[in-house]
């Protein structure tokens, strides 16, 4: 199926508005790198995502959902079919005493600034960590001590069958970078927020020591897509890259970071391939020397990507 044909099917049934055909990933990923998408649907509302997610089941479209595109890599050559952003046209929130309702698609710092101003406190560790709130409860984003399954109520998902889900925080089985949400396909539409009351002058001056934190350790004046692997066992991935003398290890315009070595940054030309195959270098330096599988923490997406060796 062409891309006109897949883009006639969606919209017969969704706002062309949001229908973007050979839309490239680049412009849709911190790493600004990827080929294009046969077509983009950006979603604004629980309908979208549903009948976008139910129309590719019924005529058989692969299709991919992404957030912000904070922690994906995607091909040079592109993703096959149809892409579903969840991201900035999909983040209404409402905070009730101590409860927050969130839309998916609104971004972690956005939503800390409102937290921070409602007077409530256990969101900070998540004020710096890029992407979204989908994506956050996606993969258990967490960060200085905390994760989302501290804060976490509960979610609203789209199941397997394309039906509406309320999974408590016990059911999201939230562990290391990892949910049944991953296992199981869904996606994230809203998530349930507690927290407790707090003073904001101290929040805000919390908050600030995370940011500075951020700012002087990590390379954020280079597209990446935040920690590149997991951090393994009883150690962590940036020390063994560095022990291992990679820090600052260059395959073209991708580097291991020369500030913090647990990021490979895009020097302004990577391509997927030299990212992808730095990945793999530094993976197998670090085994030889210290038998430690690094598991990477970046989603691979893209055409090139069914055997994840090449791209």
């Amino acid at each position: 199926m062409n891309n006109s044909q897949i883009e006639a099917i969606l919209s017969a049934h969704i706002d062309h508005k949001n229908i973007l055909v050979n839309e490239p990933m680049a412009n849709h990923t911190s790493f600004k790198i990827g080929g294009p998408a046969d077509v983009l649907v950006s979603a604004d509302s629980i309908e979208v995502v549903k009948k976008s997610v139910a129309l590719c089941k019924e005529h058989d479209i692969p299709y991919q959902i992404m957030g912000n595109g904070s922690n994906l890599l995607v091909c040079d050559e592109g993703i096959e079919g149809v892409v579903i952003k969840i991201s900035d046209q999909f983040n209404a929130v409402s905070i009730d005493g101590d409860l927050i309702k969130a839309q998916s698609g609104v971004l972690l710092s956005s939503l800390s600034k409102m937290i921070m101003e409602a007077h409530l406190t256990g969101f900070e560790f998540a004020s710096g960590i890029p992407g979204t709130l989908g994506g956050a409860v996606f993969m258990n984003a967490g960060a200085y001590g905390g994760e989302m399954k501290d804060v976490i109520v509960g979610v609203t998902v789209l199941d397997e069958h394309g039906e509406l889900k309320y999974l408590t925080n016990g059911e999201l089985e939230l562990g290391y970078r990892n949910s049944v949400i991953q296992r199981k396909k869904y996606v994230v539409l809203e998530a349930d927020i507690k927290l407790e009351k707090g003073n904001h002058d101290e929040i805000r001056l919390y908050t600030k020591e995370l940011t500075k934190k951020r700012t002087t350790k990590q390379p954020l004046h280079l597209p990446s897509a935040g920690s590149t692997f997991k951090r393994p066992p009883n150690n962590y991935a940036g020390k063994l890259i560095q022990d291992a003398g990679l820090k600052g290890v260059r395959f073209g315009d991708a580097q291991v970071s020369d500030k913090h070595s647990g990021f490979v940054v895009n020097h302004g030309g990577a391509s997927c391939d030299d990212i992808l195959s730095l990945i793999r270098f530094v993976q197998k330096v670090v085994y030889d020397q210290f038998e430690v599988n690094l598991e990477p923490e970046v989603r691979f997406l893209g055409r090139g990507f069914n055997d994840q060796n090449h791209c």
